[in-house]
């Protein structure tokens, strides 16, 4: 699944689609392109919301194998997640050992958007089913393709 932000920014967008997971009672890593976007996205999941927080947790944290929503920088699943949210210029090393692989990227972002293709290419060159969403101006998704 391909999400293409345009009107919201990802801080706002992956905690919504964190929750959904949640609810649906799979277990998520987000991988994230550098350590310093890691220690960001992992003090914003805690405050994002006044009335909410999402539990996750690092391989500094500990408990790994234990944590709903794990972050990392790297390819690896400690906690047996069947979703794997690809941001901030994240790859996928492989399309296999999740259901669902899911990868959010800035359409505002030249740089980005090139990453996202490359990716959409390889994972069809792997027979991955894809889906494309694209945010529309009031903020909702769009299935294109």
């Amino acid at each position: 699944m391909f999400y293409h932000l345009e009107h919201q920014p990802l801080d706002k967008v992956l905690p919504m689609l964190i929750e959904k997971t949640l609810e649906r009672g799979w277990r998520a890593v987000i991988q994230l392109g550098s350590e310093e976007r890691l220690e960001a996205l992992d003090a914003s999941l805690w405050t994002y919301s006044e009335d909410s927080f999402l539990p996750h947790g690092t391989a500094r944290t500990g408990h790994s194998s234990e944590q709903p929503v794990y972050l990392t920088t790297g390819d690896d699943t400690p906690n047996g997640a069947g979703v794997r949210f690809l941001i901030d210029g994240a790859v996928a090393a492989s399309f296999s050992g999740v259901t669902r692989i899911v990868y959010l990227f800035d359409g505002n972002d030249g740089e980005a958007v090139a990453v996202a293709r490359g990716q959409w290419k390889a994972a069809k060159a792997a027979g991955c089913g894809l889906t494309y969403w694209q945010q529309s101006g009031d903020g909702r998704w769009e299935k294109k393709a």
